[in-house]
């Protein structure tokens, strides 16, 4: 009884969620455009698979990825296995979170590799650069920023360090790098820490968060629970301008050693 009624309230929420969507789309089509709706068949079924999809996705978020996250970090912030041996209450040492580094490192890396969403922007990147810009170097080079930038996420949640002391200085890096950055890479560099945060990568970075900050003595959920999709969507963009830039700096050295070469 308690599954059918939380389906329930899930299913509402999602036919909420898409409420506003299709009364946008609606408005345009008869109020603007004038005309009907072409495939109506068509849309209808596709809104039923949106439905169904959200009810899946958000339930599962709630039975599976959130206790998961938290479980994972009670486990690898416990003192048994942080400082095994030592007294409690434990004082927080950084040094000794280096499992909750990797942790957050490895799990970023692998929830891009296996995002849709960057997944579609790396296929049509390839596809309008003309196999000039690898679409798998592109989705490497978003995962390594990730998996970067939840590494000092969590640092900076275990440090207790506050958000925009980390961020404002890494802002203004962007900044620079930007400037020095192939014109070309920039639009898709920007896109690209966008789409990082979508439906794989965004729940299980909250739910690490949450749990980490439940997890550590003296941390509060609202105020360090919170933040590691800024550094999710933020390096990104910094790793893929880095891999134009040392794409150009490669292909410039190899030229000059095949100039070199021909004097």
């Amino acid at each position: 009884m308690d599954f059918l009624i939380s389906g329930i309230d899930v299913l509402t929420s999602a036919v909420l969620a898409i409420l506003p969507i299709i009364a946008v789309v609606l408005f345009f089509q008869f109020v603007a455009i004038r005309r009907p709706l072409p495939n109506t068949r068509r849309a209808v079924l596709g809104l039923v698979y949106i439905t169904v999809g959200l009810v899946i996705l958000l339930e599962g978020l709630e039975l599976s990825l959130f206790p998961l996250g938290s479980m994972m970090a009670d486990q690898l912030t416990d003192p048994a296995f942080v400082a095994p041996g030592a007294a409690e209450p434990l004082d927080i040492d950084w040094h000794n979170y280096y499992w909750v580094y990797l942790f957050a490192a490895t799990l970023g890396f692998a929830a891009s590799i296996a995002e849709p969403a960057v997944i579609a922007v790396a296929a049509k990147v390839r596809d309008v650069s003309g196999d000039t810009i690898s679409q798998w170097g592109l989705r490497l080079a978003v995962a390594f920023g990730v998996a970067l930038g939840l590494l000092l996420g969590t640092l900076k949640l275990v440090l207790g360090v506050p958000l925009h002391h980390f961020l404002m200085p890494v802002y203004l890096l962007l900044i620079v790098q930007t400037w020095f950055a192939p014109r070309s890479i920039i639009p898709v560099a920007y896109d690209s820490g966008g789409v990082t945060t979508s439906i794989i990568t965004v729940p299980l970075v909250t739910a690490l968060g949450l749990g980490l900050a439940g997890a550590l003595p003296g941390r509060s959920a609202l105020f360090d629970g919170f933040g590691l999709v800024a550094f999710a969507c933020l390096f990104p963009i910094m790793s893929v301008m880095g891999y134009a830039q040392l794409s150009v700096w490669f292909a410039g050295r190899a030229k000059r050693r095949a100039e070199a070469g021909g004097d």
